[in-house]
């Protein structure tokens, strides 16, 4: 009998039951008493680095986390000046129950949540889809023109054509694993050099319907909005997302998504070896972690044989380690540090520079209190909604923190090209074309009126500490990203490319979610537990145990 379990974020390419390998009693392994309290380096102190790093406390190894912002990457909160609340997450806001391997920690540290008011959810209230200056106002998919929906339909009926959609969710519910890796190793071949575009273009369902169809379906989308900036990207990238129910079931942090991090660095683990009761990442570093990279480089031995890895900060201080992780941005390992060329081979430098970011900006203004709730006597709608529109500020959302508190409005939420059309503009000027596009929509409405305080905005490209919001591969990037991904199994790499260990959503074959971060910081952590002499329980064997049964398929 087929299961009705929830859909898991059990990614295709690797099907590694990273929350049962969490969940278990016997914990991810141990290592020889005579490692404890050796040093790992970890560069960065997003979700992905902190997870290393918390997971190599536990095993009894002294993680030293370099970061050259601040604690929690792209769980960034902001705020206007002087105050504590609202929060606006300006990174990761929307974070899908599926992805258990994000909720075991954020569980752990005792965040709160809500969930996220996407378009067409209970939780957005209302919504409205204005397209070509016309307007449709909605509190349920059911309400909108019969348009919308056979946009949904022909969607729902591509996915199924030529994916395996339906026995591909069917088999993650069921955890078999071996069915989840005979479908997919079917479909990459087959759809590594084609386009989302392409895909619909070819669909039986797209095809017959006019372009208009597929227009409206890049613009609004179903889920979390427009899929139109995703439509150059190969459309393997989409099939991890949809398979996983990634877009579905969204939570908010209530408090902001920089809570998780923030609280992982203080929580001290129940069961430690090596350390004392009550260590945390907080008390190992004294209160702070060290500050930016510099520079990376290999030691070699009197006998010309490679040494440890030395790596050097912003302050010219210079350590030793036996393995580092280094979980920032790929592109930072050849654009901002100096890293020495002979630690990764050509191939993997290669798949480092191809990587593709999307951009991605955000504007939020914090208002008095959630006004768009209030109802039009004429029409009994509420006057403002969470929007979607072909205007520039595309996607905009309504963020409610209670009855007459203040709240938040995202204004506008882009990728790609619609966020580089923000870029030179700075936070005023982008409110106040924001404010004119959605004054268009809402004639009747003075949202500037309720504003309080400064505008709170990002553009993830022009941050020089990421130089892009996330990884996003495009056709024939396949390759690419098994190597990436691969690269914490390394027992077939040269000496010199042994002992650093990549990890980061961009690392991950989910760019941009945060359960994709939190997974390749266990393969980091499997990979120098492996190196170290150590080795996983033998009832809880780890992904680099499994890999050659669950890895990704290889392409010629």
């Amino acid at each position: 009998m087929s299961s009705t379990a929830p859909i898991t974020m059990l990614n295709p390419d690797f099907p590694f039951p990273y929350d049962e390998y969490l969940a278990h009693q016997a914990g991810l392994g141990s290592i020889p008493e005579n490692r404890h309290g050796t040093e790992v380096a970890v560069i960065g102190a997003g979700m992905s680095g902190l997870v290393a790093a918390y997971e190599l406390m536990k095993l009894g190894l002294k993680p030293v986390i370099y970061e050259s912002s601040r604690i929690g990457g792209r769980l960034r909160a902001g705020r206007p000046e002087g105050q504590a609340e609202p929060v606006a997450d300006l990174g990761g806001m929307r974070f899908p129950r599926s992805g258990r391997s994000f909720f075991h920690y954020a569980d752990k540290v005792g965040v709160q949540t809500c969930p996220f008011p996407n378009p067409l959810t209970p939780a957005s209230g209302s919504t409205v889809i204005e397209l070509g200056g016309k307007k449709h106002y909605a509190e349920s998919i059911e309400q909108l023109p019969e348009f919308f929906k056979e946009v949904s339909s022909a969607w729902e009926e591509a996915l199924q054509e030529r994916s395996h959609f339906k026995e591909m969710q069917q088999a993650i519910r069921d955890r078999d694993l071996a069915e989840i890796k005979r479908l997919w190793n079917d479909l990459v071949p087959k759809f590594d050099d084609v386009s989302f575009s392409g895909y619909l273009a070819t669909s039986k369902s797209f095809s017959s319907l006019p372009f208009e169809y597929r227009e409206a379906f890049g613009q609004v989308g179903f889920g979390t909005g427009g899929w139109d900036t995703n439509f150059p990207d190969s459309f393997l990238e989409i099939l991890r997302v949809v398979y996983v129910d990634a877009d579905a079931d969204q939570q908010r942090i209530i408090g902001g998504a920089q809570l998780v991090p923030e609280r992982l660095w203080a929580h001290a683990p129940e069961t430690l070896a090596h350390w004392p009761a009550g260590t945390s990442l907080a008390s190992l570093h004294e209160g702070h972690p060290r500050g930016s990279v510099k520079s990376v480089k290999r030691r070699w031995n009197d006998d010309g044989s490679a040494g440890q890895i030395e790596i050097t900060d912003y302050w010219g201080r210079t350590d030793c380690y036996p393995a580092v992780i280094a979980t920032c941005q790929s592109w930072l390992l050849s654009a901002r540090i100096d890293v020495d060329e002979s630690l990764f081979s050509h191939k993997l430098w290669t798949a480092i520079e191809r990587s593709h970011y999307m951009q991605s900006s955000k504007t939020f203004v914090v208002v008095d209190r959630p006004f768009w709730k209030d109802r039009d006597p004429e029409t009994g709608h509420e006057i403002m909604s969470t929007t979607l529109t072909d205007r520039l500020t595309r996607g905009t959302y309504l963020l409610d923190n209670g009855p007459d508190k203040p709240a938040l409005i995202c204004l506008s939420y882009t990728w790609n090209d619609d966020a580089l059309k923000w870029l030179p503009l700075d936070a005023n000027e982008r409110v106040r074309l924001m404010l004119h596009s959605l004054g268009k929509i809402y004639p009747g409405v003075d949202i500037a009126s309720h504003i309080v305080g400064e505008p709170i905005t990002v553009s993830w490209e022009d941050d020089p500490n990421f130089m892009g919001a996330f990884s996003d591969n495009l056709p024939g990037h396949y390759r690419y990203q098994e190597r990436l991904y691969s690269h914490f199994m390394q027992d077939q790499h040269a000496p010199e490319h042994r002992g650093i260990f990549l990890a980061g959503d961009d690392v991950s074959w989910t760019g941009g979610w945060v359960d994709g971060a939190v997974t390749t910081g266990l393969n980091a952590v499997w990979g120098v537990l492996n190196q170290l002499g150590g080795s996983s329980h033998p009832e809880n064997p780890g992904p680099g145990d499994r890999y050659a049964e669950l890895g990704p398929i290889k392409l010629s």
